[in-house]
Formats: structure tokens, sequence, C-alpha cells
């Protein structure tokens, strides 16, 4: 696979004001404005994948597989983040350049097979895997003048400035470089036995990070180009993880379930001085249902979990488009789903998703924030107990497909949709919260094959996702807000054979 970007536009941040809070003295700003710098607005590159698979079955018993695969990335992105409010309908916005480039290399081996050891059934493989990453990023500011936009009339004509060597630039900036590599063998066993079955497996992994970086910057008396070089010691790691479940099929169509797993997640992004984060690990609870009705197309399904996750990241609300490491997060909830073929014509799906996610265990404190004057107030407060910002508690979605009779319109469809989004926090200490919001989207499609059998696996659909138009923002931070996709029309066509 190969894939070039010449370099598409950047996506548009908006402020807090005008968006989530939208009245006489904010008044909406449109989705349709771009409120960044027009000559500075794209993100393009290249990307390269090549893959293989092999498998070979010795007897009936035992088979071998290996995968391997090399891929390779380099992209630029040319912006201007948003800084701050400098009055009711004027932003500052600050222009960086971000320049990344990574390399993966992985090989997976792995035995695998069938066999009985009296009534017990075993599906089992064990395996080695490897993984080579490595990871560098260019970054540069522009600290100069900083641009003022009119959120309502946006227009700009400033140039930025990225010579480090030129005194008529004031530039910071830095160079990053980190990779790891990652070692694993593992096992698993299912076992059957009649309706019952149980699984059962386990991994070792070995990971060794490595990273440097330097800062530079002429932002001092007479523009003199200074560097800081940081170099970390390796920082070998290593863990077992392992997960156990079983479940039990009754004739009446009732699966009852329970699984217990831990994780062990070498992390591949840096924060903004281009400092690995730890790997991600954790630990996860299941418990659920899921029920076939006898003699109907119908299956419904319930769960239930508890995750931990020690090294969460969460986004940076000081360095915009980078993460930060938040801690234990623990979330907690529940989700309920159906999928139908209620007649050989009709089919429904729908889902439902509760999901508590918070700060378990963190040393980090912050100020609450007022949306309306866009400043913080009281002592700092400890982050733990409070909500992960972004992630919205309540999901919902429904969606209905119905191919009409052939008697009326032969190979047309139709299709309805639903999606509702609770609210999310825009910051890490609940200070203030986006709306939720409801989209309905609607579809046809026409199978060309029903009335032309030359044409046979020749199908075209169109799509209208929502519908409504409705103005919607999908999540916040302090001060800026990412607006949702106004109504969208797109069509295809496809052919199988």
């Amino acid at each position: 696979m190969y894939m070039y970007t010449p370099g598409d536009g950047t996506g548009s941040q908006y402020p807090l004001r005008g968006t989530l809070i939208r009245n006489g003295e904010f008044p909406t700003v449109s989705r349709n404005t771009y409120i960044g710098l027009p000559n500075w607005n794209t993100v393009g590159g290249k990307e390269a994948m090549i893959e293989y698979l092999f498998k070979h079955s010795f007897n009936n018993y035992v088979s071998f597989s290996q995968n391997f695969r090399w891929e390779r990335s380099d992209y630029t992105t040319k912006d201007a983040y948003f800084n701050t409010m400098e009055s009711a309908t004027e932003e500052q916005v600050r222009p960086w350049a971000y320049h990344t480039q990574d390399n993966t290399i992985g090989l997976d081996n792995r035995i695998f097979g069938k066999f009985s050891t009296g009534p017990l059934q075993h599906t089992w493989v064990v395996g080695s895997d490897f993984r080579s990453y490595s990871y560098s990023q260019n970054t540069l500011y522009d600290r100069g003048t900083a641009p003022i936009i009119n959120i309502y009339n946006p227009s700009s004509n400033y140039t930025p400035c990225f010579n480090i060597k030129s005194s008529d630039c004031q530039v910071r900036g830095s160079n990053g470089s980190y990779d790891y590599f990652q070692e694993g063998v593992y096992f698993q066993d299912q076992i059957k036995w009649k309706k019952l079955s149980v699984i059962i497996g386990g991994r070792e992994d070995w990971v060794n990070y490595n990273s440097k970086s330097i800062a530079h910057s002429n932002i001092n008396t007479g523009g003199i180009v200074t560097t800081t070089e940081t170099k970390n010691a390796p920082q070998p790691a290593h863990a077992f993880t392992w997960r156990g479940g079983i479940l039990y099929s009754f004739d009446f169509g009732l699966t009852p379930y329970f699984s217990y797993s831990t994780s062990f997640i070498p992390q591949t992004s840096t924060d903004y001085q281009g400092q690995p984060f730890s790997p991600l690990t954790g630990k996860q609870l299941e418990a659920g249902l899921k029920y076939k009705i006898p003699n109907k197309d119908v299956l419904i399904t319930a769960a239930a979990f508890h995750i931990d996750e020690d090294h969460y990241l969460i986004s940076d609300l000081v360095h915009t488009g980078f993460s930060t490491d938040g801690g234990r997060v623990r979330s907690q909830g529940f989700e309920v789903s159906a999928n139908a073929n209620i007649t050989k014509d009709l089919r429904l799906v729908a889902s439902y998703t509760y999901n508590d996610i918070r700060f378990a265990k963190t040393n980090k404190t912050s100020e609450r924030y007022n949306p309306y004057t866009d400043a913080n107030y009281g002592t700092a407060i400890s982050q733990a107990g409070m909500s992960v910002p972004y992630v919205p508690r309540n999901m919902f979605s429904i969606f209905a497909d119905y191919t009409l009779p052939r008697n009326i319109a032969k190979g047309f469809g139709l299709n309805w949709g639903m999606r509702y989004v609770g609210f999310t926090y825009i910051d890490n200490v609940e200070s203030f919260k986006t709306k939720p919001y409801a989209l309905f989207d609607i579809g046809a499609h026409y199978d060309f094959g029903s009335h032309f059998p030359y044409l046979r696996g020749l199908k075209a659909q169109i799509s209208i996702s929502n519908l409504t138009n409705k103005y919607y923002v999908t999540s916040c931070a302090t001060s800026i807000c990412y607006v949702g996709q106004g109504r969208k029309a797109y069509g295809n066509i496809t052919y199988n054979w």
C-alpha cells in the first residue's frame, strides 16, 4: 500500500463562546467559518506498507502461520492554533509547523491446532512476536506578534516566520526522537465440554524505550540560537498479562459469560517535549448475557464492565495537539444491543451504552473554569474522582433498513437512523459540560441485479447524515470547541463478484 496526500486543509478550532454558549452577547459562530490563517493551512504526507501472511498445515492437529508487516509514514502540518480571546469577537492564534515520521516493523510466528483429551476439546495456540517502532518529531512555533482574527468576519494576511537563524523571527521549537523494541511470547487454550466453554491465555512482554529531545530558541537579546539537549537513559519494562473467560450456552438460546483480563500496551505518542509515556496497564472485568431467540433471527446482548487503567492519556490543556499522563482512570458501566432481522426485508439494529469514566488516582489539581468570563476561579482542587473530559456518559443509536416489496419497487430499499450522544465535561474538574445532541440519518439503495440479471453484484446507495442540519458541539476544552459536521449527502456504487 502507498498513499500520497499533497496537502489537505486542517480543521478549525472554534471559541467556546459563540458555539457552546450562544446568546445575544455571544452570537453563533457559523460552522462554515474558518478561524485561522488561509496561507498557513495544510496537512499532508506519505504512507507506505508492505505485509505478507504465510500459513502451513502439517496435519489435522498442528499448523504454523507467520505475519510480517513494515510501515512508514511521513507527515507535515502547517496550522494556527487558538491561543486566547482578545475580546468577545476577536481571538488570537499562533502559527506552528509540525513534522512527524514513524517506522514500524512487526513479525508474528505462531503454532496452533486442535486436539481432544477425553470429553474435552482444545483449540490452542502458542507464539512469539516482536515490534520495533521509531518516531521523530520536529515542532516550530512562531512566537512573534500573534495574529488577531475576528471570529465573525475572519481575515488575515499574516505571514508566519520560522527562520530561527534570522533575528527578524521569534521562534521556539524542539526536535524529539524515540524508539522502542517489544518482544512477547504468548499462549492460549480454548476448552469446550458440551455447552460449556472456558478460555485461558497469557503472555510475557519485554519492552525498552530510548529517547532524546533538543529544545531550541532565538527568543533572547541579540536573537542568538540556544539549544538544550535532554537524553533519557533506556527505560526497560516487562509484564505478564493474562485473561480468562467462561460461558455456557443453554438450549433455549441464553448464553451467560464472565471474563477477566489484564493489559500491557506500549504507548507510541510523546508529550509536547518529545518524551515517551509509560506503558498503559490495566485490568478489566466483564459479565454479560447473549440471547438468541429460538427460531428467530434476533440476537440480544447485555454486558456490564469495570476497567482500571494506569497511565491513561488525556489531552494536554496547555499544549494544543499533545497528550499528558492522566494517572489511573476507572471506567464502569454497561451496554445493551439488539440485532434483528424482523422479516426478510426489515432489519433493525439498536444499542445503548452507559460509561462512567473517572480519574481514580492522580496527584494533579486544577482550578475550575468559568466559560462566561474565560477565567479560572477558586483554589485548585484534586482531579481524583472527577469525570474524564470529552467522553460521553450516555450513547444510544438505532438503525432500520427496509427493502421494498418486489411488486412495489423491485430492488429498492430505504433506511433510517438516529444517534444520541450525551454531554461531556470540558476539563478535568467538571467545571462545565457540553450539551447532548441527537442526529438523524436517512438513505436509499438499489440492487441492479434484482431487475437486470447481467448486472448482478452491482449496487448503488445514497445517504444523508445530520438530516436536519443541526448545529451541535462534539466536545470542548477550556476556551475552544469542535463543531459537528452539518448535513452531508454522499453516495457510492459498488460491484461484488
